[in-house]
């Protein structure tokens, strides 16, 4: 695949994602009791936890195309 097209389809996925997991942030947040404590842990873990996810769909628009060369 060409890896222009790689990388077009990429963005517009972790767009998509950010978004999704924006809302579902906010959502959770809305459900849990008003504690100042927890909501500092809550947004501290929300705040990184997004990028995990993201890891192989960036391996994947990284990759070279062709496979790995011996």
């Amino acid at each position: 695949m060409d890896p222009k097209l790689k990388k077009m389809i990429g963005t517009v996925l972790i767009l998509v994602f950010l978004a999704l997991y924006a809302m579902g942030a906010v959502s959770l947040h809305g459900v849990l009791p008003k504690n100042f404590l927890l909501e500092l842990l809550f947004f501290a873990v929300a705040g990184v936890a997004w990028g995990l996810p993201l890891f192989p769909l960036l391996a994947w628009m990284n990759k070279e195309p062709g496979g790995p060369k011996a």
